[in-house]
């Protein structure tokens, strides 16, 4: 009910275990999936697996109970557009779906300072400060303390590509193509305090 009620969003069906998941989603091909972890008969991390690599176009987001940072860093490495926990708000799974929908990423709160926290110390590839220009600081600090796209364009008076134009060249520019990669580098240069907000967005 809570997923039908979301603007332009049409449950294409549901699966009871992780077979039927990849027959349903062979079958229909959605925009997005929602797969649980510890699904019977074939594991989530199994179904997401076979999807990324067989159905690219349609994006993942792990429902789960297990907030440890090595099941939420396996989920992404194995190609998940999204994790949220399932004792989040109920507002985290409209978030996730929308965000993760318009091309962009989603970490429950409620797992993101953990996997930050886990991912400090592993940090492969420093990058100096002064390879950033000042307004890619700005999009960088902003993203990483949760604003979406929209939110970072109003914020700096911008528009909206021009801001997805400076995520892109900072990435290219610290060559870090990830979320996880680009908040370890931001808090060590300490653009961005270690706490992050309660109710903000990953993307």
């Amino acid at each position: 009910m809570l997923i039908e009620s979301i603007p332009n969003v049409e449950v294409a069906g549901e699966a009871g275990n992780g077979r039927e998941a990849l027959e349903l989603i062979e079958r229909t091909e959605p925009d997005v999936a929602l797969l649980d972890l510890a699904m019977p008969e074939l594991h989530g991390l199994k179904v997401m697996e076979i999807v990324t690599r067989d159905f690219p176009n349609v994006k993942v987001i792990i429902l789960s109970m297990h907030r440890s940072p090595e099941f939420v860093m396996h989920a992404l490495r194995a190609g998940a557009a999204g994790y949220i926990v399932k004792d989040g708000a109920t507002g985290e799974l409209t978030a996730a779906i929308q965000a993760v929908a318009r091309g962009e990423s989603y970490l429950s709160p409620a797992v993101s300072k953990l996997v930050i926290a886990s991912s400090l110390d592993k940090d492969e590839h420093p990058k100096a400060l002064d390879e950033l220009t000042s307004r890619q600081r700005q999009v960088l600090t902003l993203l990483v303390d949760g604003q979406s796209m929209k939110g970072i364009a109003s914020i700096l008076g911008v528009s909206i590509k021009t801001v997805e134009a400076h995520r892109a060249q900072l990435m290219d520019r610290l060559r870090i193509h990830d979320l996880p990669g680009l908040v370890r580098y931001a808090m060590r240069n300490g653009l961005t305090p270690p706490e992050p907000r309660k109710t903000g967005r990953l993307l």
